[in-house]
């Protein structure tokens, strides 16, 4: 079973980070929520999610994923956390998939990993990084080898199903979401 990481900072975009978590788990993915610290997190619109563990408990952990929830200041926290910019660089390294939706693929642009790929964000977010060869579409999800971005909140549930398919297959995407009535 495939395992995947979402860290969750303080001030993250609550329906992105429910949507993924749920979608995943649904697609019987073992999902692993983090918090950068031992506190519940208090979501961008005041929802408060619990975290499993600390980033601290799974540092040394290996995961098939890591995807980042977006909203601000979320996505500035995680970016400002070396720990984050270390398991994506580590997890791109052996392989896995980096994917990020919203203001987070900040984090993965500043990590290094964007260059030559062409992505998505939030508007606005990217356009003033430097992005060596890569292109920036605005579309509602793009899929560039196994780097994953998404637009934002309104594009949550396409990402997470797309999420679903890159690490089981595209008969569970769609048991998944046949399951939701959509």
């Amino acid at each position: 079973m495939p395992s995947v990481i979402v860290p969750l900072a303080q001030g993250c975009e609550e329906l992105e980070a429910v949507t993924i978590i749920d979608l995943l788990r649904r697609a019987g993915v073992s999902v692993v929520t983090v918090g950068l610290d031992s506190e519940t997190v208090t979501a961008s619109r005041g929802v408060r999610l619990l975290p499993d563990k600390t980033i601290d408990d799974v540092i040394d952990d290996e995961f098939d994923m890591i995807v980042l929830p977006g909203g601000l200041p979320g996505a500035d926290n995680l970016n400002a956390d070396p720990r984050i910019h270390t398991l994506l660089k580590r997890i791109r390294q052996q392989n896995g998939f980096t994917a990020a939706i919203c203001a987070a693929p900040k984090v993965l642009a500043t990590a290094g990993l964007l260059d030559g790929c062409t992505v998505t964000a939030y508007p606005g977010v990217l356009e003033a990084i430097e992005l060596p060869g890569s292109k920036v579409s605005g579309a509602a999800v793009e899929i560039d080898a196994k780097v994953i971005t998404s637009r934002g909140p309104g594009t949550a549930m396409d990402f997470a199903l797309d999420l679903v398919e890159q690490l089981v297959g595209g008969e569970k995407r769609e048991e998944v979401e046949k399951a939701l009535v959509r």
